[in-house]
């Protein structure tokens, strides 16, 4: 007894460790699936398979919507011996192929959860191999979880779990992530994400120098630069030295001369209009977009409006010619446009250097919200201190807040109704089979 007790305190301990791991990786990925999207083109390239937009973008929420509905269905019990077995393939599919990752870096890093936590190659690998040894504990043990629904129940809370997923996932595809994980949030300011305290610790590096066939390792105030007899041969990092949030922020005009110093500074209001590639653009809301610029350059102080995009020049003015774009445009690193914003196009309103606004391209307002949009950002209170806007981002988390009230009532009410309902209907059936024995 004591032994069977001890494996169901076990299994129930792995199903909960598995199952919160799945979710939060699903979810995680499930706010930002252009980000995940991203992740997964850069495992394309890196395994020779080349870059498919439309593939990407599929996996992205094929895979947020089955880790996701995976977890909720092991928390759950639900088919417990295809959810386990599924979570176990699952596990013996990542393990390796993160111990690949974490030996050769094929990725930076392999995007288990998303941005919201980033982690290395190596220590992906090792949170991987005690969840590989739960998941099959869990498979041999799968009739001892505690199933919270009957049989007839499970192909619902399998389809409503999937498809919810998916639908979240297109909401933060279709506009902008309810949770920015990024460093350009709304509200704060790209300078200051820039800055280096003066007290910030530095990089540590070892000087390896040679004198008479031997090699010897020496720190920066002790190297013998000046002693001819020893020849430097490499250095190597021991200690990395702080790191700004922002490290670097640059837009070249037509010159390639970086005016990012310009732009940041402005004390007016200024528009961004952000193309990570303009090939790829979506072009459905250009005439709004056309509006706003229209509107900037006729304003009283003419307020600065570009595009900027990583793209080649001909791909630049091949837009242009489609869409009657008057906007000048800067050439900026896709990987700082794809970080800014997760839209393509994408508007930003900024106020020296203070993020105002983060439009996505179907969020841009028409005709009749611009100008009050614009005069009430125009009008926000800039902290002097840290130049932060607070009202902004007051409103930011509270909206984030109530969506994530929404959100987590719309996919548990369903749940709990349901589960209401098998009760109440097993517990009928159970009664009536009672009385025909009595009978």
């Amino acid at each position: 007894m004591k032994k069977e007790r001890m494996i169901k305190i076990l299994t129930e301990f792995c199903r909960i460790l598995i199952g919160a791991t799945f979710i939060f990786s699903g979810i995680a990925k499930a706010i930002d699936p252009v980000g995940g999207a991203i992740k997964i083109g850069e495992y394309l390239v890196a395994f020779g398979f080349g870059h498919f937009t439309l593939i990407e973008t599929i996996l992205s929420f094929a895979l947020a919507s089955i880790e996701f509905t995976l977890g909720i269905c092991l928390l759950l019990a639900v088919y417990r011996k295809l959810t386990t077995l599924c979570v176990l393939l699952m596990m013996c599919f990542m393990t390796p192929l993160t111990l690949y990752l974490a030996i050769f870096s094929p990725v930076s890093d392999c995007g288990c959860f998303g941005d919201a936590i980033i982690i290395s190659n190596w220590a992906t690998f090792f949170k991987n191999i005690p969840l590989l040894a739960g998941a099959v504990w869990v498979y041999i043990y799968h009739k001892r979880l505690m199933s919270f629904y009957s049989y007839q129940a499970y192909w619902f809370v399998v389809f409503f779990t999937f498809f919810f997923c998916i639908a979240f996932c297109y909401q933060n595809y279709t506009h902008l992530p309810i949770k920015d994980f990024m460093p350009y949030k709304v509200g704060l300011n790209i300078p200051k994400l820039m800055e280096i305290p003066d007290d910030a610790p530095h990089d540590e590096f070892l000087f390896i120098y040679e004198k008479e066939g031997i090699k010897k390792e020496f720190r920066l105030e002790d190297a013998p630069m000046d002693d001819a007899s020893w020849k430097y041969v490499d250095s190597k990092l021991i200690k990395e030295g702080f790191i700004p949030v922002v490290s670097s922020f640059e837009l070249y005009n037509k010159n390639e001369d970086n005016i990012a110093e310009v732009i940041l500074t402005q004390p007016r209001l200024s528009f961004l209009l952000i193309f990570a590639d303009i090939k790829e653009a979506n072009d459905v809301h250009i005439d709004k977009i056309n509006h706003v610029y229209d509107y900037a350059v006729a304003a009283e102080a003419k307020l600065p409006f570009y595009g900027i995009s990583a793209s080649s020049e001909e791909d630049i003015e091949a837009w242009k010619k489609n869409t009657g774009a008057d906007y000048p445009f800067l050439k900026a690193d896709d990987v700082l446009l794809k970080t800014m914003i997760r839209s393509n196009p994408g508007l930003i309103i900024i106020k020296n250097g203070t993020i105002l606004a983060k439009l996505h391209y179907n969020d841009i307002p028409g005709e009749d919200k611009l100008e009050e949009m614009i005069t009430k950002l125009d009008n926000t209170p800039i902290d002097v201190d840290n130049h932060t806007a607070p009202e902004i981002i007051a409103e930011k988390k509270y909206k984030e807040r109530m969506s994530w009230m929404r959100i987590i009532a719309g996919f548990t009410l369903p749940l709990l109704l349901i589960w209401i309902y098998d009760f109440s209907r097993n517990q009928y059936i159970q009664r009536k089979k009672r009385l025909q024995i009595i009978n």
